[in-house]
């Protein structure tokens, strides 16, 4: 692994104003977030902050917010939020290197709205393939040397078997020394042997397993009766 915990300090805030209103921002202020796996999974509802989360923590490893490798430090227009500026990290034994040097880290930020305009911008022709053909170029090209990769919802745009080659990917690349940090709304991806799985809500942060995410159990219901849940939502 390359960090062991996140961590963010701030003197004061106003805790009904964003990021701060976010109980998993609270938690992370008071508590920090610690890895346990090469791979952690932010499972939780949209609104939850599993996002925010993501994108503060690629912000303090020095990642762009709008996504693309280290190489593209604040290459977009977009600031840096004050939680990203906040965030600092303990190294895994592996990370020392890596955190004690800016040119020694290795990494990537794929978000779901701008990965095709990051990856185009990394030397990737996204226009001759489809959306989920290039998230999946990216892994194939990119996501391969021991780093922090940190992606927000890249299921996004792929298919189910695109889901199932990526699952494959982040393994191989947890495998050969790399970390993930991922937020995301895929049953498929969390059941990653091994991974970590910490479900984000009002209740901040909390460690879990595949089989006793909310998640998991609503994708179960519908899928054996979808009827049950439409019936509240069609007229």
């Amino acid at each position: 692994m390359i960090v062991e915990r996140a961590y963010a300090h701030v003197e004061s805030y106003d805790d009904g104003e964003w990021p701060w209103s976010l109980p998993c921002v609270r938690m992370l202020l008071t508590d920090g977030l610690r890895f346990t796996a090469p791979v952690t999974f932010l499972v939780g509802e949209n609104g939850s902050g599993k996002s925010t989360l993501v994108e503060a923590l690629a912000e303090g490893f020095g990642l762009d917010p709008w996504g693309g490798s280290h190489d593209w430090r604040y290459a977009s227009p977009r600031a840096k939020s004050e939680l990203g500026e906040r965030i600092r990290f303990d190294a895994a034994p592996r990370g020392r290197r890596m955190l004690g040097s800016w040119s020694a880290r290795t990494g990537f930020f794929l978000r779901a709205e701008t990965a095709l305009d990051a990856l185009e911008r990394e030397g990737f022709a996204p226009d001759s393939v489809s959306h989920g053909e290039g998230f999946l170029a990216a892994f194939r090209g990119k996501f391969l040397r021991p780093g922090l990769y940190v992606m927000d919802e890249p299921e996004a745009a792929l298919s189910f078997a695109s889901c199932l080659e990526l699952i494959g990917h982040i393994d191989r690349l947890a495998r050969s020394g790399g970390q993930v940090v991922c937020a995301t709304h895929s049953p498929l991806l969390t059941a990653l042997p091994g991974a970590d799985v910490i479900e984000v809500g009002d209740h901040g942060l909390r460690r879990t397993t595949w089989g006793e995410l909310a998640l998991v159990d609503h994708w179960r219901r519908y899928l054996a009766d979808p009827g049950a849940y439409l019936r509240h939502v069609l007229d």
